[in-house]
């Protein structure tokens, strides 16, 4: 089907790991053109790069690693000018990069040093990335896509941003990351009517546990969450990082084309009755 088309180029934040790294896999395999892996850990996004070429289903096929600080202006534009000269303009923009938290403070006594670390990676570095992006985008030539009815207008870009489900509901104990992540959606929903103007679209996932780098990390610190987790997600488990990856591609095809401004909940419904806060 035409309207399943993802044949363009991705960008992707937080490529060497976790969300980032699958969701990579997940664009090789539906058919992307070109990918650029960018991530702080080089090495690691080279590495990404090596394997989505086992899985690529375009035959002209190319990806790259591009070595990029979220957090800064300067490294965000670098990435975005690399992206550009290699393959010529991005479609899909995947903003995945940020960062978890490891303490679990009340409001009293919630660390300010930690709530700006996690507002600069988390949310300043998610703006930066949609804001030099989205003015690549601006001036792209729009895309059309041939379906069963005919050509179907699909636009200059799609970009993602990653929320969370914390994105939706509280989570004692950790205002820093759940301050980020709101913001992150926030953002979102803002940035969708700002660039529908010139036909991009702006949408983000929200997923609640996944199993990446990340929540091992968690799970070596805090033992009993698993248990806690597969009692509380309905389908007693996490999701798989390509569980998320594999929305993210249908965000960005030509079927998703009327969406806009959305933070879809990838949670198997533990939202529905667990209130976290």
């Amino acid at each position: 089907m035409a309207a399943n088309t993802v044949n363009g180029i991705a960008l992707i934040t937080g490529g060497a790991s976790g969300i980032g790294r699958e969701t990579g896999y997940s664009f090789a395999e539906a058919g992307a053109l070109g990918i650029v892996f960018a991530d702080k850990n080089l090495p690691g996004a080279q590495e990404a790069v090596e394997h989505s070429k086992t899985l690529a289903k375009n035959p002209k096929f190319r990806a790259i690693a591009a070595e990029v600080d979220v957090t800064s202006l300067e490294s965000v534009k670098a990435m975005i000018n690399q992206a550009v000269q290699e393959f010529g303009r991005i479609d899909y923009s995947v903003h995945s990069a940020g960062v978890g938290i490891d303490s679990n403070n009340p409001i009293d006594e919630v660390s300010t040093e930690e709530f700006d670390s996690l507002a600069n990676i988390n949310t300043k570095g998610t703006l930066l990335c949609m804001r030099e992006v989205s003015k690549v985008m601006k001036d792209q030539e729009p895309l059309t896509v041939i379906t069963r009815n005919g050509e179907r207008k699909v636009g200059r870009g799609s970009i993602i941003n990653l929320g969370s489900a914390h994105s939706y509901v509280a989570l004692p104990g950790k205002i820093p990351y759940v301050t980020s992540k709101f913001a992150v959606l926030g953002m979102t929903k803002t940035a969708a009517l700002d660039c529908s103007a010139y036909d991009v679209r702006v949408n983000a996932v929200c997923p609640s546990w996944v199993a990446t780098p990340m929540m091992q990390r968690d799970f070596d610190r805090t033992p009993q969450l698993q248990e806690f987790i597969k009692a509380a997600v309905p389908v007693g488990r996490m999701a798989a990082p390509e569980e998320v990856g594999d929305v993210i591609v249908f965000l960005c095809s030509p079927s998703a084309s009327y969406i806009n401004g959305t933070g879809l909940l990838i949670d198997a419904g533990v939202t529905l009755s667990l209130h976290l806060g």
